[in-house]
């Protein structure tokens, strides 16, 4: 029994299916980039934190419960030119939060944009050790 078949069944019973669906891959990364153990290792546990920042996302985009999946990609920034694409861009990182700086937005009140707040706080405050208020 190769060290591979004993590794398959651990991985499984600890849960990193991430690094259970690219351990073949990196394994053979390992041997022909001739890669040190701590590299394939990093390599192999970054697989599994990507895996679990796509589902963490998948799950606060469901319980989000939006009725049109968009991204800023999807923003059409041309047609209301007063919108600052970088200051919007630069917001949706979040760096404010990691920086420990305060934002303030500004303008116009209208009804319906608390549960747009609501969504951006469901969508990012898992992702930080503190709440957004």
């Amino acid at each position: 029994m190769s060290p591979i078949d004993e590794l398959v069944p651990l991985l499984k019973k600890l849960r990193l299916s991430g690094a259970l669906d690219s351990l073949e891959l990196r394994k053979d990364q390992a041997v022909e980039d001739s890669l040190s153990y701590e590299e394939f290792f990093l390599r192999l546990v970054t697989d599994e934190v990507e895996r679990r920042d796509s589902k963490m996302l998948m799950q606060r985009l469901r319980k989000a419960n939006f009725e049109h999946r968009q991204t800023l990609d999807d923003f059409d920034f041309h047609f209301n030119p007063s919108v600052p694409k970088n200051k919007v861009i630069d917001l949706a990182t979040c760096g404010f939060v990691r920086e420990h700086r305060n934002v303030l937005l500004a303008g116009r009140s209208r009804q319906d944009s608390a549960p747009i707040f609501r969504h951006v706080r469901e969508l990012r405050a898992p992702s930080y050790s503190h709440p957004l208020v």
